[in-house]
């Protein structure tokens, strides 16, 4: 074969690699994966999706193919990245992140099934007619924050008995943001504690709060659920600690970053249940004939050590209760 006969016979295949990539995806069904922080933030998280698609037959890269689009905390964002993941003929939608990204998904489809983790009521917000019917083309998990934020009152209370003044931090763009802390500042008021509310809605504006909350000399802390207050798990620990201020958290991963302490669902598991769940859906099943789910479990974790640097004597009978204690 003449050399030039080579190149071209190399140039023709080489352009064929492409079309022939694409005839394999086109094949295998393809999740498309919105969400409204970062990668890096839901990294853990995604690594438990894949696992509960795993255990459903699905392996990225060799029968699944997924897109992933993340807003970067721009919500505005969200419309059009979930008009593109339509746009590339995705099977299923899979939203986290908050309500926000569930919302988008679904104003850009009726016909593509989604699967969502949200934090409020998907019946009072529209997402689903029913809990156990969902009837159109979403379904998945939620996780009734609400309930959550006052047992997180009576946890920190109870760690600190002396509580008397209590700061919320909380994201006002969070759609469930007024009635939250609605719920909070009543059950405060019930127990005699006088509360004082502070808003953030990036790293910037959190080193604001907590700067005016030095100055307030507040007793305690109840970070409230919020996906962008869960990105910053990091630096909201980091500043709790120079200011000693007991404070308790939404997740475990917020007590494994050294926060005091933190009562809420274990969310890698609700991940896993994610996949599970849009694994289901690959095989088949109809969104509207698959119930939402709620976790079953709520786990208290305390961080021994760092209640120990803040001089903070356990109550046997909270440690007692606790699910995992950090030393």
């Amino acid at each position: 074969m003449r050399r030039r006969d080579f190149i071209t016979l190399l140039g023709g295949a080489a352009a064929s690699w492409p079309f022939a990539a694409r005839a394999q995806q086109a094949a295998i069904p393809v999740i498309g994966f919105l969400n409204s922080q970062s990668r890096h933030a839901w990294r853990h998280l995604i690594e438990s999706f894949l696992q509960g698609l795993s255990e459903a037959g699905y392996v990225e890269g060799r029968n699944m193919a997924i897109e992933y689009r993340f807003a970067e905390r721009q919500f505005d964002r969200l419309p059009a990245l979930a008009a593109d993941l339509v746009r590339h003929g995705v099977t299923v939608i899979v939203t986290s992140g908050g309500d926000a990204p569930a919302r988008a998904a679904k104003a850009a489809t009726d016909a593509i099934p989604i699967v969502f983790v949200v934090g409020g009521d998907p019946v009072a917000t529209g997402f689903v007619d029913s809990l156990a019917r969902p009837r159109g083309n979403a379904t998945g998990m939620t996780l009734f924050t609400a309930t959550l934020e006052l047992k997180r009152l009576e946890f920190l209370r109870e760690m600190v008995p002396s509580l008397s003044t209590l700061a919320l931090l909380a994201n006002a763009d969070n759609p469930r943001f007024a009635d939250d802390v609605k719920n909070v500042r009543e059950a405060a008021q019930l127990m005699g504690i006088a509360d004082q509310i502070l808003t953030a809605r990036n790293g910037n504006e959190i080193d604001i709060a907590f700067a005016a909350l030095a100055r307030r000399r507040v007793d305690g802390l109840l970070v409230m659920s919020d996906p962008v207050l869960f990105s910053e798990r990091d630096r909201l620990v980091a500043l709790a600690a120079r200011n000693s201020i007991p404070a308790i958290y939404q997740n475990r991963e917020m007590a494994a970053a050294g926060g005091l302490m933190s009562y809420g669902t274990g969310i890698s598991a609700v991940y896993h249940r994610l996949g599970a769940i849009a694994g289901r859906i690959l095989k088949g099943g109809k969104p509207a004939d698959i119930p939402v789910e709620q976790p079953t479990k709520y786990e208290l974790v305390i961080n021994l050590k760092t209640a120990k640097t803040l001089g903070i004597e356990m109550p046997p009978t909270l440690l007692a209760r606790a699910d995992e204690v950090i030393e």
